[in-house]
């Protein structure tokens, strides 16, 4: 005599692991399977244009280590460019009075920095004698010709003419390059902005030469501390000051990774590109993009 629930799992299919029928599992199979024929449409790929993107990777050394190296420079300028149109829709939104969006826009930009600082992770993978064996085959090429990270560089404030020349030989990437130099940096807006919402900018730093590095100024701190020291009257300059303090936080971590990754991979060596390597970059680790944001913390 069989017993009903045995005729039952037979006529139905036994349950597999997710307690889901195997014939209901190949009847799900099936229906969704006739919705992949992307033969007359635009597919993933398609849309992502994976065909370029995943045969940009061209090694120039035997050695398997090199396709790290290529992969995590590649990615990360994936993520500046992201950073970029981040910033320059904030500039732009600040530019108009429309608060609400940039802060959006700059919490995003502090984001991507935060998965730039976990790139370093992997690159940390990467040991000294399997750098060696691909560094020949770099040539003079260095993340320091990043053009993006220049305009990034720039656009926070960190104005230096000596950087435009590692672009040169590239007259489209210059151009670039230098309409970020020459523009007001996103600090610089948001101090218009300050003026404009009735808090007193010393005027020195509302109509300077933007391509001079910025200067910490004992008036901008006083207008910051008005601002911090009220936050309630002044909410929205109070969220741009946490904006930006979050973001240089981010790109210091950045900055400090960078570091250590490198140091851990080629010590002192000189760079590729000609700089002193680990001994560039620890100076850049004191360079300050909001000084008056910091500065004010020890006066609350």
């Amino acid at each position: 005599m069989s017993c009903p629930h045995h005729t039952t799992a037979a006529a139905t299919g036994a349950a597999d692991a997710t307690g889901i029928g195997t014939g209901t599992t190949e009847r799900i199979v099936q229906e969704e399977g006739a919705q992949l024929d992307f033969s007359r449409d635009m597919s993933y790929g398609d849309y992502l244009h994976l065909d370029q993107v995943l045969s940009a990777q061209h090694p120039l050394s035997p050695d398997h280590n090199e396709m790290l190296f290529i992969v995590q420079h590649q990615t990360s300028e994936l993520w500046m460019k992201l950073m970029l149109h981040e910033l320059q829709g904030a500039v732009r939104e600040v530019a108009a009075d429309h608060l609400p969006e940039a802060f959006k826009m700059l919490a995003r930009v502090s984001r991507i920095m935060e998965q730039l600082v976990h790139a370093w992770d992997v690159l940390g993978t990467m040991t000294p004698p399997e750098y060696s064996a691909i560094r020949p085959y770099l040539s003079n090429s260095s993340g320091f010709q990043s053009a993006q990270y220049r305009r990034i560089e720039f656009m926070l404030g960190n104005k230096n003419a000596a950087m435009l020349k590692p672009h040169a030989h590239r007259p489209d990437l210059l151009a670039d390059v230098q309409a970020a130099y020459e523009a007001p940096s996103l600090y610089d807006e948001v101090l218009r902005l300050m003026q404009r919402r009735g808090i007193e900018v010393p005027a020195s730093h509302l109509s300077r030469d933007f391509t001079r590095p910025y200067e910490a100024d004992d008036g901008v701190k006083a207008a910051w501390l008005q601002v911090y020291r009220d936050p309630r009257q002044y909410w929205d300059l109070y969220q741009m000051g946490e904006e930006l303090v979050d973001l240089e936080d981010a790109f210091r971590l950045w900055r400090f990774r960078h570091v250590t990754t490198v140091e851990r991979v080629i010590g002192f060596k000189r760079g590729t590109g000609g700089t002193g390597g680990v001994s560039y970059l620890r100076k850049m680790l004191d360079v300050v993009l909001f000084p008056e944001l910091w500065a004010l913390r020890t006066e609350l």
